[in-house]
């Protein structure tokens, strides 16, 4: 069982920063940084939904300003999940009756990105297989509107 090397503490005043680790490099670097927390964790979730898309594993440290110093915070449950892909039908009979069409995909495809995207803004980033399989389920139960809704509510949670 491999662990997780250890991010070292971002250099000068405390601010937010997204330190990422390249396992390739073996080296951490900071990722994304701001004075405030919102944009470094919108950042630190597209980044990690990129590299999770890529194949690549992901490896994050958040650290923040807490009484004037440094505060290294846990990412342990939020880092980016990254939606697994569908397999399409490749038979010449896809538009046979109870086979989704190339539309219905694309909009399943379109809800669950917004779910994300609102996860992501909530400040959840690893979602577990249990949870995608959550999202979608979500995703295949609620229309549009719902489910931009409760991406909406998700986002407005991570304002506060």
């Amino acid at each position: 069982m491999r662990t997780r090397p250890e991010s070292p503490e971002p250099q000068g005043d405390p601010r937010w920063v997204a330190m990422l680790y390249r396992t390739a490099t073996n080296s951490w670097r900071a990722a994304a940084e701001s004075p405030h927390r919102s944009p470094v964790l919108y950042a630190l979730g597209e980044m990690t939904q990129t590299m999770r898309a890529r194949g690549e594993e992901v490896t994050v440290a958040l650290w923040g300003p807490k009484d004037g110093a440094w505060q290294l915070f846990d990412t342990s449950l939020k880092q980016a999940a990254s939606p697994q892909p569908q397999p399409r039908p490749t038979s010449p009979d896809a538009d046979s009756p109870g086979e989704p069409t190339v539309l219905a995909e694309r909009m399943t495809a379109r809800r669950h990105q917004v779910l994300m995207a609102g996860l992501s803004k909530a400040g959840f980033y690893d979602l577990t297989p249990e949870d995608d399989s959550t999202v979608q389920a979500l995703v295949e139960r609620l229309d549009e509107p719902a489910v931009r809704r409760v991406a909406h509510w998700l986002a407005a949670a991570g304002t506060r």
